[in-house]
């Protein structure tokens, strides 16, 4: 297992998950953290195992995709996020 971690910039957001075929996709599964010095800034580390993973973040109930990742399509007419973790 690796610990990844998950951050991002979300302005005015209240609250911030990252789901993805880790956790079944599940939005409330794991929330991210409100940065303490940055209020826009929101990260969460999660335990991973080597491969590909695929992820989109959770902004207010919105799906949107990480904008610094590389993307696929995913079968529903938008993309997901990609993460590649190393063994």
């Amino acid at each position: 297992m690796a610990k990844v971690r998950f951050a991002g910039e979300f302005p005015g957001a209240q609250q911030v998950s990252v789901a993805g075929d880790f956790n079944g996709w599940d939005p409330t599964a794991r929330r991210m953290r409100r940065g303490r010095k940055d209020g826009d800034r929101f990260v969460a580390v999660v335990d991973l195992e080597p491969g590909r993973h695929e992820f989109r973040y959770v902004v207010d109930g919105q799906w949107t995709c990480c904008p610094h990742s590389a993307r696929v399509p995913n079968g529903m007419g938008t993309e997901n996020s990609v993460a590649e973790v190393s063994g």
